[in-house]
């Protein structure tokens, strides 16, 4: 009886997957070969033992340096009127309380006439009030005649606290209002001050021009302190805890991990992570942009070496392990790169010896010894 030709092609097929698999595995196994000591030193073969992982190696992104919320001040016009004067420059350094910009229009006007009449309405009530209780103090009045003086003295008083308090939104001082209630003049103009200390960042409006309540005028801001916005894969973005140091490639500036952001950039597929530059950042600007270098995670089985101490053998990369009578090829798998340092995961020992420097001459000596086999 004849076995079905689609049987022995089946079996035939099974027969080459496992000689494949026996010679894939066999291709990740180590392989010891022979080396003489006298071929080690002419052939400038040198060795160092395995190292701990370290910070050497490290990931590199983009990131854009910038200035906290709680850092920049953005001045506004609180009225409607017209830019008077600039009483600042482009990058002058200011103080806290220091005049800005002048402000000059009729909505001004009006509201200190609200603060002007009510200041008056207040008074008289006040006197009224005074008059009132001297009276029923003698008999002369009801107390209900005290009890309407002091009803109207309260609602005089309200109203003036109102004036000022719209004047105060309007960005003038404590002590210009008490001036004008006291002196009943007022004035035609307002100044806007820093609320803190900074440098003048932008100035959006020039002299002479017409502006809105809510206009953005100019900006100071805090340029010590400052943050770093870093776009990373959302695949790493689980990679780096707050806490984690950054370098700024370039800069002898140090940075710290403060949070990872929680939403997903649709474009880029990147997240958000936001640090804050540590020490005198003077050597960074707001808005610039850098490049920045975060450790990579330890993982269990990883050594940091030299990218010379890797040899490839197709997609496969290998460390040479120094034995008693030559090396041996350990297949090692690389996790992470950073110049000339990567990161290898393997069956590695601390403190065995590898192959730094002539690994050409050792990879074309364990090809030979693999061909013998």
């Amino acid at each position: 009886m004849k076995t079905p030709p689609h049987f022995r092609l089946s079996a035939w097929a099974v027969t080459v997957m496992c000689f494949l698999t026996t010679t894939a595995q066999a291709a990740d196994q180590p392989v010891k070969f022979a080396v003489l000591s006298t071929q080690i030193q002419s052939l400038g073969i040198q060795t160092a033992p395995l190292q701990s992982q370290t910070d050497s190696v490290t990931a590199s992104f983009p990131a854009q340096v910038v200035i906290p919320p709680t850092a920049e001040q953005v001045v506004s016009s609180p009225v409607a009127g017209l830019v008077a004067q600039l009483l600042v420059r482009q990058n002058q350094v200011v103080r806290s309380g220091a005049p800005l910009v002048r402000i000059t229009g009729p909505g001004l006007g009006q509201l200190q006439l609200q603060l002007l009449q009510a200041t008056a309405r207040a008074t008289l009530a006040r006197q009224a009030a005074r008059r009132e209780q001297a009276l029923f103090d003698e008999g002369i009045i009801p107390q209900r005649r005290v009890q309407e003086s002091q009803a109207a003295l309260m609602e005089g008083e309200a109203v003036l606290d109102q004036a000022k308090a719209a004047l105060r939104l309007s960005g003038m001082s404590a002590t210009t209002i008490e001036r004008i209630a006291a002196s009943g003049k007022p004035q035609d103009s307002i100044t806007l001050v820093a609320t803190q200390a900074g440098i003048v960042t932008v100035i959006a409006v020039k002299p002479g021009q017409q502006v809105e309540p809510a206009t953005a005028l100019l900006h100071v801001a805090q340029t010590d302190r400052l943050w770093l916005d870093i776009q990373i894969p959302v695949t790493e973005s689980g990679s780096w805890q707050p806490g984690t140091k950054i370098k700024i490639v370039g800069k002898d500036v140090a940075a710290r991990v403060l949070s990872a952001g929680t939403t997903v950039s649709a474009g880029s597929q990147t997240v958000m992570l936001r640090a804050m530059i540590e020490g005198k950042p003077g050597q960074v600007r707001p808005g610039e942009f850098v490049t920045i270098e975060l450790p990579v995670a330890a993982v269990q089985d990883g050594w940091d070496v030299p990218l010379s101490a890797v040899a490839r053998d197709g997609n496969q990369a290998h460390l040479f392990v120094r034995t008693a009578d030559g090396f041996e090829a350990r297949p090692v798998q690389v996790t992470a790169s950073a110049g000339q340092r990567v990161r290898v995961q393997g069956q590695l020992k601390a403190g065995e010896q590898i192959a730094v420097s002539g690994v050409v001459a050792l990879k074309g000596a364990w090809l030979d010894a693999k061909d013998k086999k």
